[in-house]
């Protein structure tokens, strides 16, 4: 691999003298700007040392900055405009993914370094037989088979490299960094390969700032809530070896003390990048260990870029590849636990431009995408199975949320900290309450045109079961919530928001129509085009599928971040975890119990929580590859939204809940007292 790397850097090295003497016009420019960028991935790759790294930090990543994408050949709008829209697509795919290589060389991989600059190579070396025997490029579909190959040939290393970052512990490159780093100086950022902005190092510097004992309590009160979640879901930590650790660059401190915390459990981290390539999918919304995101368009434009290629042979290779991944790392696959994700927010929230030359999936591939989605599902809970494995998430902000970034750090903090027993007994009462409900009524207030009716399940033995669950904080951080299932049938009507932020994304005026709990309608009124609009919820929302199911019915309690949001302005910059508490949301999709329906989990009260599985989830015992769906979306009705939250029982009696924004149960008046520090 190093020889014919090698080979590689000395034909790069040569090449752009060659170029502009073969190549005319739009291929050259194509080829010498790829040519460049190859040379500074191997200068990277050759070279290490913080200097270094910062120096050529902002070279890496200038490409798709917002200011030069637009004269990128990562636009798509570009570079069909340069080429037309078949070579144009073709050559923005390839551009993109030629920047997968930043990772390769960062992390020494010679290999997945490698087969990135040999397809410049194999696609300039056509390309210029083309124009010295026919003076034209080769045909389109000769490139095309020509990247096809390449995806379809290397899916095996890919998936494999993947799958081994995700539960094998010794490839330890992001841990090294977070225990070995100096952190007085926060240059050592650098040494991620991940794009590094002012607010990565304010961000660095006000956590490397911190006293210990606040680094101890945002790292103890993580891993607990990790820890919790096995002992509440009924499952034995002890068996397993590894934790996923997930995290933005700049909490380095808080990682190390989580890692000594994790490690005190038995556990091991293993800490991959967020997924930058076509092999493993691009997205605004990153998971793994990340940096600044240069562009988020550059990520929503490809997001799709398997459509260039997808058919149900790459599809079944695909799967093929992951599933002999997951055998060759069995063991380490059955030792791991599970993830434990903090996430930030506080940036600027991104509103997409919805670009026409950006490849998309056709029908066709939406429902091949279904079933890549569905069968990666089955494939990881047979190797990490999910009645054995858990998680946990928490939040905190970032200094680009603005000047009062000290005073909301520390707001946060104390809700990821609030009286655990206090919420425990207001949530009680609450389940008591709706245990004697057959139904759920929500009805918005002001514009807000929610008008809902949830089903809820009979409970056999009200004395021994409950039909929510009460989440006090543990894999969800903060505290603040109770939650169900819907029974589907009985379950209609509309859920509404005047804007939302769902999974990075902002949607306006957005709904969703059920009828017998599954979604038939959706709109949003993001672009003029109603079906740009739908679209965009087909795409980011539904994922594909013609349909989702409502897989969760919950009620926010924590009225406290919800204050916070409305005294700081920052109510459209909060992540799903930490909104999801400050109203009744409901989510579509998986139910919250995916591939551990058959576990019995109980309340602290003991009761057992046995609304678990829905009318889709239950194929599961007929039919596995219609009973998940791989994704869970909560949609939060905020309380300045919200007219009346009611149960109602068999007779017509109501259980009044919340009502004009405000919480009315008896034993729920307490999260009113939040209201007054408005």
């Amino acid at each position: 691999m190093e020889e014919r790397l090698e080979l590689a850097r000395e034909r790069f090295a040569e090449l752009e003298e060659e170029i502009r003497k073969t190549l005319p016009g739009d291929w050259q420019d194509f080829f010498l700007r790829s040519t460049s960028f190859a040379n500074l991935l191997i200068k990277v790759y050759e070279n290490s040392g913080t200097g270094f790294f910062k120096e050529i930090n902002k070279a890496l990543f200038e490409d798709i900055l917002p200011e030069n994408y637009n004269n990128s050949w990562c636009d798509p709008g570009y570079a069909v405009s340069r080429l037309g829209g078949e070579y144009g697509k073709l050559l923005s795919f390839v551009a993109a993914e030629l920047r997968g290589g930043i990772s390769a060389a960062f992390e020494k991989d010679a290999e997945a370094l490698l087969i990135r600059l040999e397809l410049i190579l194999q696609l300039y070396h056509m390309t210029e037989r083309g124009f010295a025997e026919d003076n034209a490029a080769p045909e389109y579909a000769v490139y095309k088979e020509v990247v096809y190959s390449f995806v379809s040939d290397y899916f095996e290393t890919e998936c494999e490299r993947r799958i081994a970052n995700m539960v094998d512990p010794s490839r330890d490159f992001a841990l090294k960094i977070i225990e070995k780093s100096d952190y007085k100086d926060s240059s050592y950022l650098y040494a991620y390969g991940e794009y590094v902005t002012d607010n990565e190092l304010k961000l660095a510097e006000y956590i490397n700032a911190l006293p210990q004992e606040k680094i101890d309590l945002m790292a103890d009160t993580w891993t607990e809530g990790y820890r919790k979640g096995f002992i509440l879901g009924g499952k034995d930590l002890s068996i397993k070896k590894t934790v996923n650790v997930r995290y933005p660059i700049g909490f380095e401190r808080v990682m190390k003390k989580a890692v000594e915390n994790f490690a005190k459990m038995g556990l091991k981290p293993t800490i991959y990048r967020a997924a930058d390539t076509v092999f493993t999918g691009r997205s605004v919304n990153k998971n793994g260990f990340f940096g600044a995101n240069p562009n988020p368009q550059f990520d929503y434009d490809h997001r799709e870029d398997l459509a260039l290629l997808l058919d149900g042979q790459l599809v079944t290779r695909r799967l093929e590849c992951i599933e002999q991944a997951f055998i060759a790392y069995r063991q380490m696959a059955k030792d791991h636990a599970g993830p434990a994700v903090m996430e930030v927010f506080g940036e600027t929230p991104f509103v997409p431009a919805n670009k026409k030359e950006a490849l998309k999936l056709s029908e066709e591939q939406r429902a091949l995408d279904v079933r890549f989605r569905t069968e990666n599902i089955r494939i990881t809970n047979q190797y990490i199975p999910g009645e054995e494995r858990s998680f946990t998430i928490i939040s905190f902000p970032v200094p680009a949320i603005g000047d009062k970034f000290d005073e909301i750090f520390d707001a946060v903090i104390r809700i990821n900290t609030l009286d655990y027993e206090k919420y425990l007994n207001i949530q009680s009462s609450m389940i008591d309450a709706l245990n004697e409900a057959e139904y759920v009524h929500i009805k918005g207030m002001g514009a807000n045109r929610t008008e809902l009716k949830v089903s809820l399940k009979k409970l056999d033995d009200p004395a021994k079961q409950a039909i929510y669950e009460n989440c006090v904080a543990d894999v969800n951080i903060p505290v603040g919530e109770i939650f169900t299932t819907p029974v589907l049938k009985g379950t209609d009507g509309v859920l509404h928001v005047s804007r939302v932020f769902l999974n990075e994304l902002e949607y306006k005026d957005f709904s969703l129509t059920f009828k017998d709990g599954m979604v038939v309608d959706y709109a949003c009124g993001n672009f003029d085009d109603e079906a740009a609009n739908r679209r965009y919820i087909e795409d980011n929302v539904l994922f594909n599928h013609k349909s989702l199911p409502m897989g969760e019915a919950a009620i926010g309690t924590n009225t406290t971040a919800y204050v916070l949001a409305r005294k700081y302005g920052i109510e459209g910059l909060l992540p799903i975890l930490i909104a999801e508490k400050t109203g009744p949301h409901f989510a579509v999709g998986d139910t919250c119990y995916s591939h551990a329906e058959d576990l019995k989990i109980y309340n602290p009260d003991g009761k057992e929580i046995v609304a678990k599985d829905n009318e889709v989830s239950l194929l599961r015992k007929t039919d596995p590859s219609k009973a998940y769906f791989g994704c869970h979306t909560d949609v939060t009705i905020p309380y300045d939204e919200l007219g009346l939250l009611e149960g109602v029982r068999a007779d017509g009696s109501s259980i009044r809940i919340v009502e004009n924004g405000r919480f009315v149960l008896p034993g729920t008046e307490e999260l009113n007292k939040a209201f007054t520090e408005e």
